[in-house]
C-alpha cells in the first residue's frame, strides 16, 4: 500500500464506520419499535381470544355462520347467550 494515501484511506474508513453505525442504530431502533408493536398486538389478541376459550371450556359455542343474500360468502359472527 502506498503510504501517500494512508491518510485518505483512514478518513474514508472512519466515514464508512460512522455511516454503518448510524445505519445500525436506525435499524436497531426500528426493530425495537416493531417488537413493542408486536407485543401490544399479541396482548390485544389474547384479550380477544380469552373469553372465547373460556366459553368453549364451559361448553358454550357462541359462533354462528351467516351467509349473505347471494350465497357467495359467509361471515363468522359472535352472539351472546341472551340473543340466542
Amino acid at each position: 500500500m502506498d503510504p501517500r494515501y494512508t491518510g485518505e484511506i483512514l478518513r474514508h474508513l472512519e466515514k464508512q464506520d460512522e455511516l454503518l453505525m448510524d445505519a445500525y442504530r436506525s435499524m436497531s431502533h426500528e426493530v425495537h419499535k416493531l417488537q413493542v408493536e408486536e407485543e401490544m398486538l399479541m396482548r390485544k389478541f389474547f384479550e380477544l381470544m380469552s373469553p372465547q376459550c373460556l366459553n368453549k371450556k364451559n361448553g358454550e359455542d357462541d359462533t354462528k355462520v351467516s351467509d349473505d343474500s347471494k350465497g357467495q360468502s359467509s361471515a363468522l359472527i359472535t352472539v351472546s347467550g341472551t340473543e340466542q
